[in-house]
């Protein structure tokens, strides 16, 4: 016996409808956190956009200000992508669920994502160590 009940280990045995109900809308819930996480995650790179675009060659910079203009605008795009995947994400999964189905990431749009951080964190580290 499990602290969590007893556990089921008839492959056979089908959860009622209730059940499938309940991970259905736990399933939305979780959704919509996820949705919430890519726009704080879009809010960030607002954030440092202006950080790297703005504040970063005020307080110390004495090279020319358009690298750091150029490497905080891209943040500021980061951000707009995570907005719009999160949206389309969010609304592809809410599809799934109608349907009964499961919604895949797209693992290119994760991968094209996941590389412009890198990118962009690469040349802000590469504008702080330039312009010391």
């Amino acid at each position: 016996m499990s602290v969590f009940g007893p556990i089921d280990v008839n492959p056979t045995h089908h959860p009622p409808a209730s059940d499938a109900l309940d991970a259905t809308r736990r399933t939305r819930l979780a959704n919509e956190r996820t949705y919430l996480a890519w726009w704080r995650s879009g809010l960030a790179a607002f954030a440092v956009g202006v950080g790297v675009g703005k504040v970063a060659p005020e307080l110390g910079s004495s090279g020319p200000r358009w690298p750091w203009a150029i490497v905080g605008s891209g943040f500021a795009l980061l951000g707009i992508a995570f907005f719009a995947y999160g949206f389309e994400r969010r609304r592809e999964v809410e599809r799934a669920l109608d349907r009964g189905t499961f919604a895949r990431e797209v693992g290119i749009v994760v991968a094209l994502l996941a590389g412009a951080g890198l990118v962009l964190g690469l040349a802000t580290l590469l504008l702080i160590a330039v312009d010391t």
